[in-house]
């Protein structure tokens, strides 16, 4: 059996984080990401690059931070959104230089994780390669980077073996993209973006698009302009604003200081009406510059949801062309609200009678948001932090299921922020799709199945005595926000510090403590129970997924890994100026110094961080020339201050830099 110090499992944006940090502090160590897809990406992977496809985010906040996506290489300007085959260049591009792609294994499928219960721990992975031939791989560490759109959901319509077109799910819109071409009408249905992106590209390339949202369901998406206020301020960087932040309730928001701003605008009465003040005006603002109610049938895209309850199914306008003008004209994109009721030959019938002729039905119908695998030995995934069967009599390791935590959590909830007691009703007449007449399925897990939330400490490793002693898994991307990649960056290098030992907080310091380990447990609970009244109608109930609480969450993997989460300089810059990946861009150095101030001559330290030789390597330039150094271990912490030098520690050979440079000469 092959044997791996350690496995990914996902090539998307969080996977490749992760397999690129470890890789970089463990060189050593035998690595492997498993992909099932035919290409890297994750969601921007070959198969779904759906046309006329881009990113949310602009230029320039939508990259790792020590790989900048520069306008060169990559054709993209200053203030436009990323088309998806460049998302698609620049992540193959991030994985050939920092020495990964030869390391993914496309097409393989991980179906069992098997953990090994041995005082060494490890686990045994069932793979299917692209033949659907099987063979099982012995991983001593295991990163589960499967994401939250990996698994579509796709219902049964009744009806749906006579309507003789393709019903497909988004994810596979790129896959059917010959309906473009050969379709004259096509009927939609879901109000997310996804939705959104397809009815522009059917609309654009002519076809008449009938677009279905749900009258039962959570109606659409937020949608913004990129730039909002009257000051037109870019609407990403906004949420990254430390001042912007504090008007929305973070239960982890400690690490960044400032808690008597917050105590005051969420624990007094003055203080909540400033805050709702606030979110009704951005909420109000960007109703007003979408020009909603310009229109009848614009005005039926309005969210049906408070802003403030929002998650990150908010979205932006990142058209080529005015989209309200396909629906002004009327000819090109009709919106019914309403429900679907059965599929007959060529047409999509609703309840109110309505028939729409189709020549194609897409369904924009959601994700499972379980890993699309097996875990052994059975009820591991409890114990891990995985969505499972709630229950109201569990054992101590089921901490998804321990009711008196879960009220204790609530309770904190509610008298830190009294503003979430009132909950928003946005649909009085909400219906979970599946249980819809007309609509079934089959599968065992579908996005309404009533499981326990992810919980994960600090979102990423399970907070169970057996797994913090082993620490031989950690699940990276179950977490979305605006700054999804600085977060993967992060993310990854925490999980590697992690696995090492070398965590400033190390959630396994509470072993053998049992107050240390009831505090961990409990905060755990209280910071994956906070999504279900921070945002209700997003993924809040699931698994992380937030805006204005991405810097405090980078803040809190900063302060985990002994770094200061503060990064701009003077008071005034740090309350205002956002932040970006540029505010990280140094991240793997300063973590790399840190660890060598606080462990200058512990051997320990050196076996962790995997180190290749016992001396580090430097490289100085001075214009085109170049000098490879060899210092001994006593000048590692050397630093040139001259603006004509660059220094390049470089641990074992391995630590990775965005330098451009090839290995010295032997």
């Amino acid at each position: 059996m092959e044997t791996l110090d350690c496995a990914v499992v996902g090539a998307g944006w969080y996977g490749l984080g992760a397999a690129k940090q470890y890789h970089c502090t463990n060189p050593d160590d035998s690595l492997a990401i498993f992909e099932s897809e035919s290409s890297l990406g994750g969601t921007w992977g070959d198969k779904r690059l759906y046309p006329l496809l881009k990113s949310n985010n602009l230029f320039g906040t939508y990259e790792y931070p020590d790989f900048p996506m520069d306008t060169e290489t990559f054709g993209v300007k200053p203030r436009q959104h990323i088309p998806g085959e460049v998302i698609n260049a620049y992540l193959k591009a991030y994985a050939a230089k920092f020495g990964i792609t030869d390391l993914i294994r496309l097409q393989t499928k991980v179906i069992v994780a098997e953990h090994q219960d041995t005082g060494a721990g490890g686990w045994i992975l069932t793979v299917v390669n692209s033949k659907q031939e099987e063979s099982q791989v012995f991983v001593r560490r295991l990163i589960l980077a499967t994401g939250m759109t990996s698994e579509a959901f796709l219902p049964h319509f009744d009806g749906q073996e006579t309507f003789g077109g393709p019903i497909f799910h988004n994810k596979h819109f790129m896959l059917n993209r010959d309906t473009l071409e050969t379709a004259k009408s096509v009927t939609i249905l879901g109000a997310t973006k996804s939705a959104w992106d397809a009815a522009y590209a059917y609309a654009t390339a002519g076809v008449k698009v009938n677009w279905v949202i749900r009258a039962s369901g959570r109606g659409p998406c937020w949608m913004s302009p990129p730039f909002v206020t009257p000051l037109k301020k870019w609407i990403e960087k906004l949420a990254n604003v430390r001042v912007l932040t504090w008007f929305s309730p973070c239960i982890f928001s400690e690490a960044g200081g400032y808690s008597g701003i917050r105590n005051f605008l969420h624990g007094t009465a003055i203080g909540r009406a400033i805050v709702n003040g606030f979110w009704n005006v951005l909420g109000g603002d960007v109703i007003a510059l979408g020009e909603f109610d310009k229109h009848p049938e614009t005005a039926k895209l309005k969210p049906w949801t408070h802003p403030m309850f929002t998650g990150t199914s908010f979205s932006i306008f990142n058209y080529d062309t005015d989209f309200f003008d396909m629906i002004r004209n009327g000819d090109k994109i009709s919106i019914h609200v309403g429900e679907v009721h059965r599929l007959s030959p060529g047409k999509v019938h609703l309840t109110d009678g309505t028939e729409l002729e189709s020549d194609a039905f897409l369904a924009v119908t959601g994700w499972k948001h379980v890993p699309p695998m097996k875990f052994l030995p059975e009820g591991i995934d409890k114990e891990i932090g995985l969505p499972h069967a709630r229950s109201s009599d569990a054992p101590a390791e089921d901490l998804a299921n321990q009711l008196d935590l879960i009220e204790r959590a609530d309770k904190e909830i509610f008298e830190r922020y009294p503003r979430l007691k009132d909950q928003p009703v946005w649909n009085k007449n909400y219906v979970p799709l599946t249980s819809q007449e007309g609509i079934d399925t089959k599968d065992e897990i579908t996005p309404w199945t009533p499981l326990t939330p992810y919980m994960l400490h600090h979102f990423i490793v399970p907070p169970s005595e057996r797994f913090l002693k082993l620490r031989d898994v950690a699940v990276v991307g179950m977490v979305s926000n605006f700054s999804n990649i600085i977060t993967a960056h992060l993310q990854g290098l925490w999980v590697s510090a992690y696995f090492s030992g070398l965590l400033a907080n190390d959630p396994a310091a509470a072993i053998g403590d049992e107050e240390k380990m009831r505090a961990l447990r409990y905060q755990t609970v209280l910071h994956n129970r906070f999504g279900k009244w921070r945002y209700p109608t997003d993924w809040g109930d699931k698994a992380p997924s937030f805006i204005f609480d991405a810097v405090p969450y980078l803040d809190m993997l900063m302060r985990d890994m002994g770094l200061e989460p503060r990064r701009k300089r003077g008071l005034m810059a740090e309350m205002w100026d956002p932040y970006g990946p540029e505010d990280y861009r140094n991240l793997n150095d300063e973590w790399q110094r840190n660890m060598h101030q606080q462990h200058p001559a512990n051997p320990s330290n050196a076996r962790n961080l995997r180190c290749k030789k016992e001396s580090t390597l430097l490289m100085c330039e001075h214009g085109a020339r170049a000098t490879w150094l060899n210092l001994t271990p006593w000048l590692r912490l050397a630093e040139l201050n001259s603006s004509d030098y660059r220094m390049f520690l470089k641990l074992g050979g391995g630590f990775c830099k965005n330098s451009g440079t090839k290995s010295p000469p032997s």
